[in-house]
């Protein structure tokens, strides 16, 4: 009963979607040539021989999955991966990766009907499905076709898991189709043995391991080195309200630095404008990276509005706030800019990352602050790289160990 109201609902969402669309499109939040990928018009050929399927929601998801992908992505035995994802910041950032028989679609609506057609196409071999990613239309086709089906870096949280409690049986029915759930923390093996999932290993974090996809070119290798002229500070992720946040740590710092210029990171580029004008009003003068000015000369923010290219910024900073902190969001991923040696900044809400934060501040390189003052007094101007190292060897052992459970399932061992 309840799974047919979900599919009502679903059928409902459908109707109105084409309008949703529109102005998603006008937002620049949704890609205007490959959104009909999500009602099920597959612009890709599927090919022939085994093919493996990885499923994420967004940006953070899909990059703590791209070492796993590469592997695979060079192993014989497999004419093609798949990687579905929600988001369109998701998909620029994997055409920027070089992959040889690795293809991107837009995941479809969860309609039992859309389900139905992207199997019907894809016929995946295994399909894996990253951290918090649960369809429960998706699902039962999956199960139906006998297709082995693997929750990776399995992530539930208290708050996710009332959620699902409150249609409990239908949620139990639901994770009950998983075949094996690999977790994240001991907090989701609980949870995701309440919702009735019957085999649950622990590996660790996936956002542990170190990747390195995205190469720089000549030009920005002559504008990262006017960089290193100037002490910079970068706030990364950042959501509405936290830009004006960074701004104004840059007027403290300002005031005892001259040659300062701060680097921001919008979470959605695609309000870039308003973040200008915001700054502009402060007295700052921003400029954004599709600007392409060469000199850096009489800047105080420097705006990253170009998908996927924070690493490059991380390389060089030594200070970096992580957004989604300062508002009440769950905090973002901060291991990517730790692993260059930077000290880490957050706000107080870093539910989303709270095993992460508990390790970094076990190696003393992450501080929680509330103000901009507070913030001006915490940043540093020098990488820790004794720490580095540390992190490195975890990683490694999590994408040892992911593999060798992977390979069991995909090259039919269990």
């Amino acid at each position: 009963m309840i799974f047919f109201i979900y599919q009502f609902l679903f059928s409902i969402i459908v109707l109105f979607s084409p309008f949703i669309i529109i102005f998603r499109i006008l937002k620049n939040k949704e890609d205007k040539y490959r959104f009909k990928e999500k009602f099920c018009f597959i612009s890709k050929k599927r090919g022939t021989g085994k093919l493996i399927w990885f499923h994420g929601s967004s940006v953070g998801e899909i990059l703590s999955a791209i070492p796993i992908i590469k592997r695979y992505d060079n192993d014989k035995s497999i004419s093609r991966i798949l990687i579905t994802s929600s988001t369109l910041s998701s998909s620029k950032i994997l055409e920027k990766i070089k992959f040889k028989k690795t293809i991107h679609q837009f995941y479809p609506i969860d309609h039992i009907l859309f389900s139905k057609k992207f199997l019907d196409h894809w016929k995946p071999d295994i399909a894996i499905f990253l951290e918090s990613e649960i369809w429960p239309s998706m699902f039962r086709s999956i199960k139906k076709r006998g297709v082995h089906l693997i929750l990776l870096n399995a992530r539930i949280t208290k708050k996710s898991f009332n959620r699902w409690s409150i249609i409990k049986k239908f949620s139990q029915s639901t994770f009950s189709l998983i075949d094996k759930a690999y977790s994240q923390n001991t907090e989701t093996n609980y949870f995701l043995k309440k919702l009735k999932v019957k085999k649950i290993t622990s590996i660790g974090n996936l956002k542990f391991i170190e990747h390195d996809s995205f190469e720089t070119n000549q030009a920005d290798k002559k504008l990262f080195s006017q960089f290193r002229k100037y002490k910079t500070f970068v706030a990364a992720s950042t959501h509405n309200t936290e830009e004006l946040f960074a701004a104004k740590t840059h007027i403290l710092l300002k005031k005892k630095i001259k040659n300062i210029i701060t680097i921001i990171i919008p979470r959605h580029i695609n309000r870039i404008d308003q973040i200008i004008s915001q700054i502009n009003e402060l007295g700052l003068n921003a400029i954004s990276r599709r600007s392409n000015k060469k000199k850096l000369d009489n800047i105080d923010i420097y705006l990253v509005d170009t998908f996927g290219e924070s690493k490059k910024f991380y390389k060089f900073a030594t200070t970096v706030f992580l957004g989604g902190s300062i508002i009440k969001r769950g905090g973002q991923n901060p291991l990517e800019p730790a692993r260059f040696g930077a000290k880490i900044l957050h706000g107080p809400n870093i539910d989303n990352f709270r095993d992460v934060y508990k390790y970094l501040d076990q190696l003393k390189i992450s501080s929680s602050i509330n103000s901009p003052q507070q913030c001006a007094n915490s940043i540093i101007f020098k990488k820790n790289m004794k720490k580095v190292k540390k992190m490195k060897y975890l990683g490694t052992t999590i994408l040892k160990k992911t593999l060798n459970e992977l390979d069991k399932s995909i090259h039919n061992e269990i």
